[in-house]
């Protein structure tokens, strides 16, 4: 498997831990609606918040979150409308992206951009 694909697979077990240790109820990992994916669902309070997570071990070639383009936003917001439609019991949503950089001994550093929208 590719470096970059490890990368970003510990960076999906980083951020189920981060939203538990910061009191989200985690509904989904990974969920898939056709080609479409969401890498975390998760609620807190009232609010279903939904992740698109960005992992890179430097910021040598930029910022994890600047890998979120205006055709990963649309795609990212028509599969959480695609996810609500099932699961109506939430009034209120949220879509967020999570950055983590990694530094030389994996140690994570956590950069969230809440509301985003297109």
């Amino acid at each position: 498997m590719a470096r970059h694909n490890d990368t970003g697979k510990l960076g999906e077990q980083l951020a189920f831990q981060w939203a538990v240790d910061n009191e989200f109820i985690v509904h989904e990992q990974n969920w898939r609606f056709g080609k479409w994916e969401i890498d975390l669902i998760a609620s807190k309070g009232d609010r279903l918040h939904f992740f698109e997570v960005k992992t890179r071990r430097s910021d040598r070639y930029g910022y994890p979150e600047e890998l979120v383009d205006r055709n990963k936003l649309w795609h990212f917001v028509s599969a959480g409308t695609a996810y609500i439609r099932y699961n109506k019991r939430f009034k209120w949503i949220q879509f967020n992206i999570l950055a983590i950089t990694l530094d030389e001994k994996d140690k994570p550093n956590f950069f969230l951009i809440e509301d985003v929208y297109l």
